[in-house]
């Protein structure tokens, strides 16, 4: 039996996702080689939508619209790529944004960023006590527990609200097992709502 996962569009693989729930995939970062020397100010001129300022960052930052990514492109010939949602549109936004001739070499997904959100509160100040080896808590510089999980190697970005945020991963399923993993544990720290320990005194109130 299938159940409904974050965005209730498609049916889930509980086989795959005993949660119930997938991870969305936010930003994929990717690198690839074109293998030539760039002249950095040409391309700037030639290309649309191409931002160039060499006393700022070394490198001709481009965009494009569809999918909607920003590459960054070096004289080296390296090209790094942002803000796709999938290995597919990273790949694909890499070669629309070669309006010039050269190689393809060495395409790589550097890192996954995924969120997801598991619809409760969580008791931060507990998990962090209980996972101390793997967690660091300091409300005060950031809102949220970072949760270093060592296999597979993500980073979590844990939310009192239940939302949650992985990065690090190289391929999409070191996101999915991550979440998976990290799952009961937040279920054992689920922080309980005090409203219906109160709930009976709104009721008489009202009835008042």
């Amino acid at each position: 039996m299938a159940d409904q996962g974050l965005e209730g569009s498609q049916p889930v693989d509980l086989s795959k996702h005993p949660s119930g729930i997938v991870p969305t995939l936010q930003n994929i970062v990717s690198t690839v080689n074109l293998d030539c020397k760039l002249d950095l100010k040409a391309i700037a001129l030639q290309a649309r939508n191409a931002e160039y300022n060499p006393k700022r960052f070394a490198a001709v930052i481009m965009r494009i619209r569809e999918p909607k990514t920003t590459a960054l492109i070096f004289a080296s010939g390296k090209m790094v790529c942002t803000g796709a949602k999938s290995e597919q549109q990273s790949k694909l936004a890499a070669r629309k944004k070669l309006g010039f001739p050269a190689k393809f070499k060495d395409f790589k997904i550097q890192n996954i960023v995924g969120s997801c959100d598991v619809k409760f509160p969580i008791r931060l100040e507990g998990l962090a006590y209980s996972h101390g080896a793997f967690s660091s808590y300091e409300p005060e510089l950031f809102p949220g527990l970072i949760y270093r999980m060592k296999q597979p190697k993500i980073v979590l970005l844990i939310f009192v609200s239940g939302k949650i945020v992985l990065t690090g991963a190289k391929v999409r399923d070191e996101t999915y097992t991550a979440f998976e993993n990290i799952y009961p544990v937040l279920t054992e720290f689920r922080k309980v709502s005090q409203w219906y320990d109160f709930k009976p005194i709104h009721v008489w109130i009202l009835m008042l």
